[in-house]
């Protein structure tokens, strides 16, 4: 097996356009593998990397690490639940009124993950607030959840639920 050593890696063959993909080590190396856009000279950074994985993002400004959604689902809460649309959900399950079981498509590492959330009507206006809440013990794979009216704290199904679970 041959070692090559290189400070920069172009990825692609046109040399003045943002097609091309860098992966490159800073001017000043700190231990990051850096992932840029448009030519080689002068990337654009789009990601960077560290021993623990990707910790910038190419949206985020400033040092401090990112963090994206690992799940995310929309889904009408009345009647019989129908997932819109989601990412890493396999199931939304209505366990009573107001209350779903969120199953991961692909576990977390953990069930120490945190969630957000927002309801209402799909169509029209929603005139009463509501949230999203913590709802039994989470697992890995599994989120308890329930929506509430805020004025009340009732539980009510919604035709719009959204929620993004992060770790």
């Amino acid at each position: 097996m041959s070692t090559v050593k290189s400070k920069k890696l172009q990825v692609g063959t046109d040399t003045t356009s943002t097609n091309n993909f860098t992966i490159y080590q800073p001017a000043s190396p700190d231990g990051t593998l850096r992932i840029g856009v448009g030519n080689a000279d002068s990337p654009t950074e789009v990601g960077r990397f560290d021993s623990n994985g990707l910790n910038k993002l190419g949206t985020a400004t400033g040092d401090a690490p990112s963090y994206s959604a690992r799940a995310w689902v929309n889904f009408n809460g009345t009647g019989t639940v129908a997932i819109r649309d989601s990412g890493n959900v396999s199931s939304v399950v209505d366990t009573a009124t107001g209350q779903y079981t969120i199953n991961f498509a692909t576990a977390m590492p953990d069930a120490d993950y945190a969630m957000s959330g927002s309801a209402g009507n799909i169509t029209g206006v929603t005139s009463t607030g509501r949230s999203q809440h913590r709802n039994g013990t989470w697992t890995a794979s599994t989120a308890y959840i329930r929506n509430v009216l805020t004025n009340t704290q009732a539980t009510h199904d919604d035709s719009y639920i959204g929620l993004i679970f992060i770790r």
